[in-house]
């Protein structure tokens, strides 16, 4: 077998192993982490009897990808150096399995879901059916230690740094949510700014990866799922919008702002209206652990909620064409979804396990219960004479019609899902300013507005002051604080008219559903 594309071990990996097998942990736990590398192993025809490949030192994340056959169920195990083999996972994991090329006829090319390892000596490989055009993609996330070895030199006493969690957003009842900047560290840039669509549904994932990891890994899985998915997939940033690992703590995984509708690239024709939480895990026979359980459900009730969308119920989306080669059903097609559902549901995938996909029906009920009165807020421009009705609850977005000739206000409707309105409530006009291609963003409040009885609001175009022409803005309610009242709540994002006279048009959402999805 050869190692192809890059070299897969880095510089000087032999001087840090030999120091850290001499004793060397604690200066090696002291050490920045290593940026993740990959390689390839081209392995050709698999046949159903399966093969055992020997892996390199530091292979700590690895995918399959084969041409054909596209229906094939792969399965794959892992080896420790320890010499134990891991439980049976598949090998598609997340991927939809209807992915192909674009040319017409091409056959299907596979590449299955990232699977950690951290640092295992072989793999297996077995499938139901013969593979053509083999390999292996491999990240190495540990200088060629082996994530796991070094996980253990960090996690001694006074070796490891404590993770910085991201201060609550918007109003109350959000759950602690690790920065993006806790595990990426400055290694994990996203390769272009984010895109912004709306959250009508949460898509609920698996990563596929083996059981058992330890706390101190999860840092490195995630960034080498992060090189996996933009250098492997060929995605912008790592798929996901939110990660929970076993151990019940929330990761911001893709850029864009925890509070914001970030366009991700977890469910193939639905990503610009909607969410994604992967589990790390597998989940096909094994139920995810009680601390990511209660994780789940607090981080759902508040991001479902600061959306305007219940936990409960389901709504009808369009099914993007551009990213419709992943999904169940077909380019353009009006669909019925829950709210919170399952990466199966909508995809050609098996995805989120078994297990987990049958917990769905009581996470949702954990989540009704959990969250405040979901509330709908809206934002458009319109004249002086005052805001429209609200826009339905639970809808995809689409595209805003031309506002008013001489648009002099920008108005909106805080209600209730059931259209009963929210009087008396205090709602900030926001902007949004995006750095670091999203890495960084911020909400500059340019004014405060008090409903009326109807719920309405108004303020004058004026009131944008210093926001340049072009910038996105949105209207935000902190939300009442307790206990079954109304919870904070953002309306979708609108951007202001390249000149603001009025005569050109506001954008709709970047999530408007004609939009190519970004990756």
């Amino acid at each position: 077998m050869r190692v192809t594309r890059r070299s897969f071990l880095a510089a000087g990996a032999g001087v840090l192993a030999g120091g850290l097998a001499r004793g060397g942990a604690p200066l090696a736990a002291s050490l920045a982490p290593p940026r993740p590398r990959l390689s390839e192993l081209w392995l050709g025809a698999v046949p159903p009897s399966g093969r055992t490949i020997v892996l390199p030192a530091g292979a700590d994340m690895l995918g399959v990808e084969w041409e054909a056959p596209a229906g094939a169920y792969v399965q794959l195990r892992l080896r420790t150096r320890a010499g134990r083999w891991s439980e049976w996972v598949s090998a598609a994991g997340c991927a939809a399995s209807r992915h192909r090329d674009a040319a017409a006829g091409a056959p299907a090319r596979i590449i299955g879901s990232p699977v950690w390892s951290g640092g295992a000596s072989a793999l297996e490989l077995r499938s139901a059916r013969p593979l053509a055009a083999v390999r292996l993609h491999l990240v190495d996330a540990s200088s060629g230690l082996g994530a796991r070895r070094l996980a253990l030199a960090r996690s001694l006493p006074g070796s490891a740094g404590a993770l910085a969690a991201v201060a609550p957003a918007v109003g109350t009842g959000q759950p602690p949510i690790l920065a993006r900047a806790t595990w990426a560290r400055g290694m994990a840039r996203p390769r272009v700014a984010p895109a912004y669509g709306a959250v009508r549904i949460a898509f609920v994932h698996h990563t596929e990866t083996p059981n058992g990891y330890l706390p101190g890994e999860v840092p490195a899985m995630l960034r080498a799922i992060f090189a996996f998915h933009r250098d492997v997939k060929g995605w912008n940033d790592i798929g996901y919008n939110f990660v929970i690992d076993a151990f019940g703590r929330i990761f911001e995984a893709r850029a864009g702002g925890i509070d914001e509708p970030v366009v991700g690239a977890q469910a193939g024709g639905y990503n610009l209206v909607s969410t994604g939480v992967a589990l790390l895990g597998a989940f096909a026979s094994r139920s995810i652990s009680p601390a990511a359980a209660r994780s789940l459900r607090a981080l759902l009730a508040w991001k479902l909620s600061l959306h305007g969308v219940p936990a409960r119920g389901f709504t009808r989306v369009r099914v993007n064409p551009a990213g419709a080669v992943y999904s169940r059903f077909p380019g353009g097609a009006h669909v019925r979804l829950p709210h919170i559902a399952g990466h199966r549901d909508a995809d050609s995938t098996d995805c989120p396990g078994a297990a987990l996909y049958r917990e769905l029906r009581a996470i949702r009920r954990g989540v009704h219960e959990l969250a405040p009165l979901p509330a709908r807020a809206t934002l458009a421009l319109a004249p002086a004479s005052g805001p429209g009705p609200p826009a339905p609850p639970s809808q995809p977005p689409t595209a805003l019609p031309p506002p008013p000739a001489a648009a002099t206000s920008l108005t909106g409707r805080l209600v209730l899902l059931d259209g009963r309105p929210i009087a008396g409530a205090q709602v900030k006009l926001q902007a949004r300013s995006v750095a670091g291609r999203g890495e960084v963003v911020r909400e500059l409040t340019l004014a405060e507005a008090l409903t009326d009885a109807s719920g309405s609001w108004s303020l004058p175009l004026a009131s944008v002051g210093a926001a340049r022409p072009g910038a996105w803005l949105r209207a935000l309610y902190a939300g009442g604080g307790l206990p079954r009242t109304p919870g904070a709540a953002v309306s979708d994002p609108l951007r202001l008219p390249a000149a603001l006279s009025g005569s050109p048009r506001a954008s709709a959402p970047s999530g408007a559903a004609s939009s190519p999805p970004a990756r």
